[in-house]
């Protein structure tokens, strides 16, 4: 996997580019969890700046963080029913 460069960086979160196997791999990170998109090169004709404009999207983003949110509490749950907290 190639790393091509950010996306974007605040303190809440990073989205970072990668190139593999004819494929754009997008990793969002934000704390401990990280989701990760994998997208057809031949899909965007090798225009990396349509891709950043579409990870930028406000309304994909919401949706984004909001699975973070559920994944951070999917977890505490399950490390409460173990008394693991």
């Amino acid at each position: 996997m190639r790393y091509v460069g950010d996306i974007a960086t605040t303190d809440s979160y990073k989205i970072s580019l990668y190139t593999w196997n004819e494929k754009y791999i997008v990793k969002i990170e934000a704390g401990p969890y990280e989701q990760m998109y994998k997208v057809n090169q031949l899909d965007f004709w090798g225009d990396e700046a349509a891709l950043r404009e579409i990870f930028a999207d406000e309304v994909f983003l919401k949706s984004v963080f909001a699975r973070f949110q559920q994944m951070h509490s999917d977890f505490n749950d399950v490390l409460t029913r173990f008394d693991l907290v």
